[in-house]
C-alpha cells in the first residue's frame, strides 16, 4: 500500500508541550504517502495561531470548545482524504518507519480494519501496549502494560483491537461501523473508545493486527493524569473524579451496546467481582463520582438503544 494515502491525526490541548515531537516524528516518516491533520482542542487562539505559523503546510482545526477525545477525532477523520487513519495521542512519538512498518499488517488480509504496533514508555524500556484485548471482567487490557520490554511480544498475530494512544485504522472499516453518523462515540469523550471501536469491528467481521516492527513511545496519562502518576500503573488512582466517572460509565456502555446476550451471562460472574471492588473504592474514595455516575444514567440508556445498529 506504498502509494495508499493515510492521514495522520494528532488530538492536542497544547499541554506539556508534547505536540511537537509527535508532529515531528511524523513528518520523518520513511512512508512518504503522508497527511497531518492536527485538532487543536486547546481552546487557545494563540496556540491555534502558533501551530499554523509553524506549520503552515499541515491542516488544523482550531476549536472554541473542547471537543474531547472523540468528538475531535470524528472532526478528523471527516475533514481526511486518506484510505488508512492513524489517530495519535499527542504524547505520542514515532519510530520513523512506524507507518511503514504498521501498513503492512493490512495486506495480510483485506479483513484487517485495525494494526497495533509495539508501543514503548518513553524510558523505552517499558512496555505500554502491545495490542488490546477484552478481558474475563469485560475491561480493555493493554498487553504487556507496565512490564519491562525483554523481548516479548516479538511474533506477528492477530489482537481483539488497537490502543487509543496510537491507533491505526483502516478507513473502509471506519465507515463500516458508523454509528449514529459517528465513528467513535463522542458520548464516551476519552476512555474506553478504543475497547468500542474494537468491539464494535469484531461483530462486524473486521479483525486486529500486530506487528511488533512498528515501535511507538508514549508517555502515559501526559494528558488527562495528576503530574505524579504519568507512566504509573492503576490510573483509576491518579484521574480526577470527573474522569473516573467518564472511565466507569464508559465500560458500562461498551458492555451495553456490544455485548451478546448470551456472553453477558457467561461472563457475570467476573462483571460482579470486578464491580464490587471498582465500587468498593468509589464508595470510600471518591463518592461523588456515584452522584455524578446517576445524573448520567440517560448515557447507558441510550448505549442500549445503538446496540442494534451494529449487527453481532
Amino acid at each position: 500500500m506504498s502509494n495508499r494515502l493515510t492521514s495522520v491525526i494528532i488530538v492536542t490541548t497544547g499541554k506539556g508541550g508534547h505536540i511537537w515531537p509527535c508532529v515531528e516524528s511524523v513528518r520523518a516518516q520513511t512512508y512518504s504517502a503522508i497527511e497531518i491533520i492536527i485538532i487543536d482542542n486547546s481552546a487557545d487562539a494563540d496556540f491555534g495561531r502558533l501551530l499554523n505559523r509553524q506549520y503552515p503546510f499541515i491542516k488544523v482545526y482550531s476549536s472554541l470548545n473542547n471537543l474531547f477525545y472523540c468528538q475531535a477525532l470524528n472532526k478528523g477523520i471527516e475533514i481526511s482524504r486518506g484510505d488508512f487513519i492513524l489517530c495519535l495521542n499527542d504524547d505520542v512519538t514515532l519510530e520513523k518507519n512506524f507507518i511503514e512498518e504498521a501498513s503492512r499488517g493490512f495486506t495480510i488480509c483485506k479483513r484487517i480494519g485495525m494494526v497495533s504496533g509495539k508501543i514503548l514508555r518513553t524510558d523505552r524500556n517499558t512496555i505500554d501496549s502491545a495490542g488490546l484485548f477484552l478481558t474475563l471482567w469485560r475491561t480493555a487490557k493493554e498487553r504487556g502494560y507496565g512490564r519491562v520490554n525483554k523481548g516479548q511480544f516479538e511474533r506477528q498475530e492477530y489482537v481483539f483491537g488497537v490502543s487509543g494512544a496510537a491507533a491505526f485504522y483502516r478507513k473502509e472499516m471506519l465507515e463500516d461501523i458508523l454509528q449514529g453518523g459517528e465513528y467513535f462515540d463522542s458520548s464516551f469523550r476519552m476512555f474506553y473508545e478504543d475497547l468500542d471501536v474494537a468491539w464494535r469491528a469484531q461483530n462486524s467481521g473486521w479483525r486486529g493486527f500486530y506487528m511488533p516492527g512498528a515501535i511507538a513511545y508514549h508517555v502515559r496519562g501526559a494528558t488527562a493524569r495528576r503530574p505524579k502518576g504519568i507512566n504509573k500503573k492503576y490510573a483509576r488512582l491518579h484521574l480526577s473524579d470527573e474522569l473516573n466517572l467518564h472511565l466507569i460509565k464508559n465500560r458500562y456502555m461498551a458492555i451495553l451496546k456490544n455485548e451478546s446476550a448470551v456472553d453477558f451471562v457467561l461472563h457475570l460472574p467476573c462483571i460482579l467481582l470486578y464491580d464490587a471492588a471498582m465500587w468498593g473504592y468509589i464508595i470510600f474514595f471518591r463518592p461523588r463520582v456515584m452522584k455524578s455516575l446517576f445524573l448520567n444514567l440517560s448515557l447507558l440508556k441510550s448505549a442500549l438503544k445503538e446496540r442494534r445498529s451494529i449487527s453481532p
